[in-house]
């Protein structure tokens, strides 16, 4: 098995690979099209770019079937497991996408998401692990995969509505627009921030032990892999030489993973900073270029057509699904758990999504920004309500 689990981690490194080198003939693309008006389809780079974004998908998905089949169970029951899928779907999404619409800028932003959603699930323990009793049940695959495949979708509503954004948006002007288009790159940059903080940690082999109380009152040991800045409830120390706690969290947060989030805040902060001091213009700004030539009526449609898709999708695996399996494991459809309270919070956003551009005509601008603000939802459950708030799903 272990032979095995390893050949899984190359396939998955592999269709990392290729995305990025997919990225950059994306990129490629954009500028022979912007130099040869006249050419019609796709060029040679395009061409080639969605061939390794396909061999890529086949790469990833050779990872998830040979995982299967080394830890016995459907690959999604942990954040690792979980997130990787969730930016294999996405990918697949695209990919379907890319041969209705031909649009070579949707890869470009697409796969950057999905590298950045592969590159985040690197972060967590890849390890197999065996099942809890809670999850040994058929409705494991039915309902994460389902929740996976339709936030992936959704999230393509996200990437057209940035490119949207992007062109229709007077990035140097001083007002709210700009500086909350702003705000959102500053966000995709903490989580490059958190990538390179703990992949620097981690080289290092950083490590501090913690014995705390949980809110149970039993004694527990937590193992910090970053400088706790904060520790956990009633946090005794017990690797000398390692950085001491400033705070200590109560029991509800999940202090060890509040202080991941602390440490990427800081460190994507500082890249922030870093590019503005050294191109001095907003990130915004610098990316209007690839957007240049975009039909935003075309991309509007993208945006519009995703969600159409993914909520319907959503809506079966994160609320009906998942309140069957809640009744077969916990006796109970519904208990008001944070995940199931913030999985019912993106099914109302996005209902409304539909209402407000079906009945009260918001095309373009306005479903870009509600396209955005649908995936920071999105990303508040997968990121904050499983590495910080205590809940019946913390085992993910």
């Amino acid at each position: 098995m272990t032979d095995l689990v390893k050949i899984s981690g190359n396939f998955l490194e592999v269709s990392f690979i290729l995305y990025l080198i997919a990225t950059l003939f994306f990129g490629g693309g954009i500028r022979e099209k912007r130099s040869r008006e006249k050419q019609a389809g796709p060029n040679r780079w395009s061409k080639i770019a969605i061939t390794l974004t396909i061999l890529g998908f086949i790469s990833q998905l050779a990872y998830f079937i040979t995982r299967w089949i080394a830890g016995g169970h459907a690959p999604v029951s942990n954040m690792f497991e979980f997130t990787t899928f969730f930016g294999m779907m996405l990918v697949g999404a695209f990919i379907i996408i890319y041969f209705i619409y031909k649009l070579n800028v949707l890869g470009l932003f697409a796969l950057i998401v999905s590298m950045l959603m592969i590159a985040f699930a690197s972060m967590f323990p890849s390890e197999i692990s065996p099942l809890i009793p809670s999850l040994k049940s058929h409705w494991l695959y039915i309902h994460v995969t389902t929740v996976a495949a339709g936030q992936a979708i959704l999230a393509l509503s996200f990437v057209a509505g940035i490119m949207y954004l992007l062109k229709s948006v007077d990035t140097k002007a001083k007002d709210k627009r700009a500086f909350w288009l702003e705000a959102i790159m500053y966000t995709l940059v903490l989580t490059v921030g958190f990538i390179v903080i703990s992949v620097s940690f981690s080289v290092a082999g950083y490590n501090a032990d913690f014995n705390w109380i949980n809110k149970e009152g039993q004694e527990r040991l937590a193992s910090y892999h970053l400088p706790a800045i904060v520790g956990p409830h009633e946090g005794e120390l017990m690797t000398e030489g390692k950085m001491e706690p400033i705070a200590s969290m109560p029991a509800i947060i999940n202090a060890q993973k509040l202080n991941t989030v602390i440490w990427s805040l800081l460190t994507g902060s500082t890249l922030y900073l870093l590019f503005r001091l050294i191109f001095r213009r907003r990130i915004s700004t610098a990316l209007q270029p690839v957007v240049k030539k975009v039909n935003l009526d075309l991309v509007d449609e993208i945006g519009y057509r995703s969600v159409l898709i993914g909520f319907p999708v959503f809506t079966l695996g994160g609320l009906i699904f998942a309140m069957i399996w809640a009744q077969i494991a916990w006796t109970r459809f519904w208990g008001w758990d944070p995940k199931e309270v913030w999985a019912l919070i993106t099914f109302l956003f996005y209902a409304a999504f539909l209402h407000l551009r079906l009945s009260r005509g918001w095309h373009g601008e306005k479903s870009a920004w509600l396209a955005v603000v649908g995936f920071a939802i999105i990303m508040f459950n997968l990121v904050a309500v499983n590495l910080i708030l205590a809940g019946l799903h913390s085992y993910a």
